[in-house]
């Protein structure tokens, strides 16, 4: 199995900006939904997602923390594409100042009032296992 940096898979994550997150249910189910980066690109290990307190998605993780995210480069298998899978713990923060710190004037579509913005969530998920598929090669990194 090969291995590369964090730092070499975040320059070929860097054009991605949507993630599928998966989390799991109360019903013992896995739930996927989409969710933007919003340009946070500069991977070290942790993603940052904006969510309304109310989503499913927070309760899923209220009750329970692991969670899976799913990255796919443009092009396919044998061409240029970089296929990432990331299982980690989540975790919700509801801190303005760290809201600032992640915001984007991408996320003023979403979110009318910005940071002020009524029941907003911060979802936090640092991975704890990276694996990868670029092209023909398969790999982890270390996390």
């Amino acid at each position: 199995m090969h291995h590369k940096s964090i730092e070499e898979i975040s320059k070929r994550m860097a054009g991605i900006d949507i993630a599928i997150l998966s989390t799991h249910t109360e019903g013992g189910q896995i739930a996927n939904r989409p969710m933007s980066n919003n340009g946070d690109v500069e991977y070290d290990g942790t993603s940052y997602y904006f969510t309304f307190e109310q989503a499913r998605t927070v309760a899923d993780i209220q009750a329970n923390p692991r969670v899976a995210l799913g990255f796919t480069g443009e092009g396919g298998i044998f061409s240029d594409a970089i296929y990432v899978a990331i299982e980690g713990n989540a975790e919700l923060i509801r801190d303005k100042a760290i809201f600032k710190a992640h915001w984007t004037s991408d996320l003023d579509r979403w979110f009318d009032k910005g940071v002020d913005t009524p029941n907003i969530v911060l979802i936090k998920v640092k991975a704890n296992r990276i694996t990868y598929w670029d092209g023909e090669e398969e790999g982890a990194v270390q996390v």
